[in-house]
């Protein structure tokens, strides 16, 4: 063997020797499923993601998916998990079961599911309960998309006391189903209630509660054929008064080329915020370059939903 055979052996076996001996680094988190959470009396199932290493007592998302998704699909798509490791909390992911609705819809439109302590709104409480039994939890925001953003103004109006603030993407007000007659023309008409009904409404499902209630984000392409933009207005109408703010907006900005707005209460805390997506479609805005990954629902639109939420709830400052 030559001399400069033998040293180039001796490099790729030193090389070798290395990569044997560096330790590996921890495995990535994954999506756990967690039974036996409660009574659950919506029979739904409970997922979460916990990011290697998280201190205890860290904020905790609630992130609930659209029709025909589940779980984990949603906490990729929508960038959740992936911001989860980049800033620190841990995520709940709500998955439905077609044996309550056959395209896996959140039930935020049956009257037995949308009220405190009953079906599938009092499950989503008791998985609140759960994730900070377990991993503790210094603040609790609940967001979701379509029928998950129904959802997510179920929570707000039932359990205020949990959560901080909520984020409905695409989504409809508390009661809408009920106070239109049909899920159906609460999604594409909207439902003829005034803000004071709107309000009504949400007081009702949480009766002598003083507040604080939870500040509001809403999220609404305006080509959205689905769940018409009527929604967002509705919504606004609706957390404004139940926040006794008034609807002139106090902010009206753009964002990423977007228009936004701000509605404060009288103490000039955000009551509401709105984000209309011009042009968008039915779907969670992402932009993979920020969070999320494009997909179907999963909207490349230069504007990630998740992020906006999670800076506005304050998460990426800890």
């Amino acid at each position: 063997m030559t001399q400069t055979r033998a040293a180039t052996l001796l490099a790729v076996l030193t090389a070798l020797l290395a990569v044997l001996l560096t330790p590996s680094p921890a495995s990535a988190a994954s999506l756990q499923e967690v039974t036996g959470f409660g009574t659950n009396p919506g029979a739904l199932r409970m997922f979460r993601y916990v990011p290697d290493g998280l201190p205890a007592g860290r904020p905790v998302v609630v992130a609930m998916h659209g029709c025909t998704q589940n779980a984990s699909g949603y906490g990729t798509g929508s960038g959740w998990t992936q911001l989860a490791d980049r800033w620190g909390f841990s995520v709940v992911l709500p998955q439905q079961q077609s044996g309550n609705n056959a395209s896996n819809c959140f039930s935020w439109f049956q009257t037995g599911d949308i009220q405190r302590g009953q079906g599938e709104a009092a499950s989503l409480a008791q998985m609140v309960d759960r994730q900070i039994a377990d991993v503790g939890g210094s603040r609790v925001y609940v967001t979701g998309l379509s029928a998950g953003g129904g959802m997510t103004a179920v929570l707000m109006a039932t359990y205020p006391e949990k959560f901080t603030a909520g984020g409905i993407v695409a989504g409809l007000p508390y009661g809408c189903a009920q106070a239109a007659g049909s899920p159906y023309v609460c999604m594409y008409v909207g439902a003829t209630q005034t803000p004071d009904q709107w309000g009504d409404r949400v007081r009702a499902a949480r009766p002598g509660y003083g507040g604080p209630w939870p500040a509001l984000t809403v999220l609404q392409g305006t080509a959205d054929y689905t769940v018409k933009p009527v929604n967002m207005t509705d919504l606004v109408e609706q957390w404004t008064d139940v926040h006794g703010a008034d609807r002139t907006a106090d902010v009206s900005d753009s964002v990423a080329g977007y228009p936004h707005q701000v509605f404060r209460d009288p103490a000039g805390n955000t009551a509401v915020e709105t984000y209309s997506i011009t042009g968008m479609g039915h779907g969670q805005p992402v932009d993979p370059g920020q969070c999320g990954t494009a997909g179907a629902y999963f909207l490349d639109v230069n504007l990630c939903a998740a992020y906006q939420l999670g800076q506005a709830w304050g998460l990426s400052a800890g």
